[in-house]
């Protein structure tokens, strides 16, 4: 029995004699274009000041949302009325999200998005251009290139390099690798691929520390994950350059060819800064491709007191960063730049350079793996001319004095450990004074990861407070990451009290299912 659904053909949608504008169901009127623009930003407007007095998540379960949703509900063969639907569609997410933008939203690095960041994708959304080539978007092109030297510049990277704007760090972070494999090769790689005739194996070097984007870019890449060599770590999580060295010399002499150095400006564990001017040199005398993954904590080049490590930046040929994080834009906006732009070029080009006008023009389907692009850019590029470098400099260095006055608390709370604290993370863990004796013992260390674990668990539910984890030389931490310009010292101040508060909870109730009351 067939249980197909008839659907009645739609009635005829343009007049006879073609007079008049076609009669589509998506059209809008200016008139209530306005009308119900006008209602949502005064809903998004008045849900936003009310963001800092609920909860950071709710309880619920897929299960809850789907239901809420009408999960199993077939496509609708009529439409509906579009004020109720933007009015219903708001209360959902108004009321059943993760609200990254609260002030004590501490959890994955997203940053708080920038209010004039929300109207730029409305503003690049009402004229729609597609940023893959000049002709389909000109000013949005032009704007693109602006945005991406200006990232550069705030980063102290050579402004006359070149880059473009993706989805995110991943991506960033792909094309920076896609151009390495193009440069390092030294047959037609893009034609004949990694296992041409005679060709040697392609190898890459990363911190043990260093982001899963490596795996995902290797794999798609066609060199597989087993071509990652991960390098030791020193004391402080960071990439240890003497293996490195070593690495690149066992590699050489068995035949295979390095092609790829990444530095990791900010890893997302804990925010260690790589000895970036150090690789840089190893780089230079080996031959490598130097790739900063600087996806989180490459920005921090711009606050006050930067990491020396980050003046090494400079020195690459390609650096993977995100303004939507430490640049505040809404999601998505990764960007990748490039020394030079002709290894873009290189890596991604079917077509000769384009000409108008007597000038060379940027179709940045040349330049990325994109052909249609959205204009990402013009949030970041509004932004970045709302506050200048010095609002971005105070912005990020305040994270920072945050993040590190959240250590000095943990450190002096009686029931939290502390763990490390770089950039905007700190990392700890709740140790209550009975438990410490059996820090550093198996069975003390085992239990300490299990209370961790149960106790994040409870504050990602709770709302109260959102953080997540780190495995910081095999022990379960809590991880708190500051990249929110509405946390405020009261906020950070809040947060161990919290925990400890939330863990004796925890605690008792893991005891109690486990019959024992620690190790």
């Amino acid at each position: 029995m067939s249980t197909r659904t008839e659907v009645a053909p739609p009635a005829a949608a343009l007049t006879p004699d073609g007079a008049g504008p076609r009669e589509a169901p998506l059209r809008m009127s200016a008139e209530e274009f306005r009308r119900l623009g006008h209602q949502l930003v005064d809903a998004a407007a008045a849900f936003l000041s009310g963001v800092p007095d609920g909860p950071v998540t709710r309880d619920e379960s897929p299960a809850e949302l789907r239901a809420l949703l009408g999960g199993d509900a077939a496509l609708p063969a009529d439409g509906a009325d579009a004020a109720a639907l933007l009015a219903e569609t708001a209360r959902l997410l108004f009321g059943h999200s993760l609200l990254n933008g609260h002030p004590r939203f501490f959890g994955y690095i997203t940053s708080s998005p920038a209010p004039i960041g929300m109207l730029g994708d409305l503003l690049a959304a009402v004229v729609n251009p597609n940023v893959g080539s000049w002709r389909l978007g000109p000013i949005a092109t032009e704007i693109e290139a602006q945005t991406v030297r200006w990232i550069a510049e705030l980063l102290g990277y050579p402004a006359d390099g070149g880059g473009l704007l993706v989805s995110g760090g991943n991506m960033a972070n792909m094309v920076g690798l896609f151009a390495a494999r193009a440069a390092a090769a030294d047959w037609d790689v893009r034609a004949a691929g990694v296992a041409a005739p005679g060709a040697r194996r392609l190898r890459v070097y990363a911190s043990a520390e260093a982001h899963t984007w490596l795996q995902k870019a290797t794999d798609l890449a066609g060199l597989g994950t087993d071509a990652v060599r991960w390098l030791p770590t020193d004391d402080q999580l960071r990439l240890d350059v003497g293996a490195l060295r070593a690495a690149v010399a066992a590699d050489r002499a068995a035949g295979d060819l390095p092609m790829l150095a990444v530095g990791s400006a900010g890893t997302v564990a804990t925010g260690a800064v790589d000895p970036l001017p150090e690789i840089a040199q190893v780089c230079r005398e080996e031959g490598l491709w130097f790739h900063v993954d600087g996806a989180y904590g490459a920005f921090a080049a711009a606050a006050p007191d930067a990491p020396p490590a980050l003046a090494g930046l400079a020195l690459a040929d390609s650096v993977a960063v995100d303004p939507h994080k430490w640049l505040y834009a809404p999601l998505e906006a990764g960007c990748v730049l490039v020394r030079d732009p002709a290894r873009l070029r290189d890596a991604f080009a079917y077509h000769p350079p384009y000409y108008h006008f007597g000038q060379e023009a940027t179709n940045y389907v040349d330049y990325g793996p994109q052909n249609s692009r959205g204009f990402r850019a013009l949030k970041v590029w509004l932004a970045l001319r709302q506050v200048g470098r010095n609002g971005y400099a105070r912005m990020i260095g305040d994270d920072v004095a945050l993040s590190r006055r959240l250590h000095a608390r943990v450190a002096a709370h009686p029931d939290l450990e502390p763990g490390t604290q770089s950039l905007s993370i700190t990392t700890f863990r709740y140790v209550p004074a009975d438990l410490r004796a059996g820090v550093g013992t198996p069975e003390g260390e085992a239990y300490l990861d299990a209370l961790n674990r149960a106790l994040l668990e409870r504050l990602q539910t709770a709302g109260e407070a959102f953080v997540s984890n780190a495995v910081v030389r095999g022990r379960y931490l809590l991880r708190a990451c500051i990249v929110n310009f509405h946390t405020a010292p009261a906020d950070v101040d809040a947060l161990p009290d919290i925990v400890a508060r939330t863990g004796r909870d925890v605690r008792a109730a893991l005891d109690a299912a486990g019959g024992r009351g620690g190790p």
